[in-house]
């Protein structure tokens, strides 16, 4: 069975069939609707049904309230439609060209730069590049079916190698880069995906907030933005529990010592007497808010757990003035935790 998607404002439709989420269906179709995680957990792809009833499917209540559901709202990452419907959402331009491939790739280079968090660089084969948009994600596709998302960390100009961040979750895949995975590996991947990009026509001052390896592709995003001189002013904040989780704390100071305009504020939750901190301590995105009174005139570009990207979303929209179209995201979930809500892991 196949229904039609009208998407507003664009007036843009296209059929799918009704195995297939809103989402999917759309990408597929070349219609880039806005998103971020594809699993329910971040918010991104939030939008309006307009008329006709769907399938709602599984997601977090962090990202879709009681409230915003009984108000029209749905997550089209999750959603399937019940009859042909209607929709109001963002689409996104400036990924629309971007070809999604299937690629075998070789695990060229492995560093573990802390006790959970593996640096992984693939080698793709000869005279192959990937485009992408410095913020995006690929699938690593395992031989079960099943998928692990990961952002790549360096930007669309350096793609020789692609970086990717993992942290061991205890998840099927991070126990194998971590305890048998070796270099020369063959793995398959599917990319790239995602509209957490720098939005590059605006020319409003960036805030770019992290936790744990949500920095990856912030990292992608900074390394972009000095690449091509953009004159916007930076600052960077990236939140870990203890001094180890800022596992590239030395290059993120280097940034903020070598580039005019680029300030970094690192913030521990959890500092113990072993790390000898002396910075911020606190939650991330509170420090944050304890900067800035006014946001009103900022983008906010998040990343990381989605715990920390709704508090942020709805703090600085009700308390710091941020529009809500200029806050970007792109929420992790764990492998455990995805596959306890049915969703896709992150």
């Amino acid at each position: 069975m196949s229904f039609t998607v009208t998407i507003r404002p664009s007036g843009h439709r296209y059929t799918m069939d009704a195995d297939d989420t809103v989402l999917t269906a759309a990408l597929r179709e070349g219609f880039n609707l806005a998103y971020g995680c594809r699993n329910g957990a971040c918010g991104s792809c939030k939008g309006r049904l307009l008329s006709g009833r769907i399938d709602y499917g599984h997601y977090q209540s962090s990202a879709l309230s009681e409230a915003e559901r009984a108000g029209g709202l749905a997550l089209f990452c999750c959603a399937r439609p019940l009859e042909d419907i209607e929709i109001e959402c963002r689409e996104v331009g400036a990924a629309k060209d971007i070809q999604i491939r299937k690629m075998p790739a070789r695990v060229q280079k492995m560093v573990r730069a802390a006790s959970d968090v593996m640096i992984v660089w693939l080698r793709l084969p000869q005279n192959e590049r990937l485009q992408y948009l410095a913020g995006q994600y690929l699938d690593i596709l395992l031989k079960d079916g099943r998928r692990r998302s990961f952002s790549m960390a360096n930007p669309p100009h350096a793609d020789e190698l692609l970086e990717l961040h993992i942290r061991d979750y205890g998840g099927v895949f991070s126990k194998h880069v971590f305890e048998q995975m070796k270099e020369r590996d063959i793995l398959r991947f599917e990319g790239p995906y995602g509209n957490f990009f720098l939005r590059e026509e605006s020319d409003k001052p960036i805030v770019l907030l992290a936790s744990g390896t949500g920095f990856a592709p912030i990292k992608a995003m900074i390394e972009h933005a000095l690449h091509i001189g953009l004159k916007r002013p930076l600052a960077l904040y990236w939140g870990g529990r203890r001094r180890a989780d800022l596992y590239l704390h030395d290059l993120a100071q280097r940034w903020a010592g070598e580039q005019p305009g680029l300030t970094y504020v690192p913030v521990l939750s959890e500092a113990s007497p072993d790390d000898a901190w002396s910075a911020r301590t606190g939650l991330v995105h509170r420090a944050l808010m304890a900067d800035h009174a006014d946001l009103s005139g900022y983008q906010v570009y998040a990343c990381g757990n989605p715990l920390m990207v709704d508090a942020a979303r709805t703090d600085f929209t009700a308390q710091r003035g941020l529009p809500a179209g200029e806050f970007f995201a792109d929420a992790f979930t764990p492998a455990m935790a995805a596959q306890a809500t049915g969703a896709a892991a992150r």
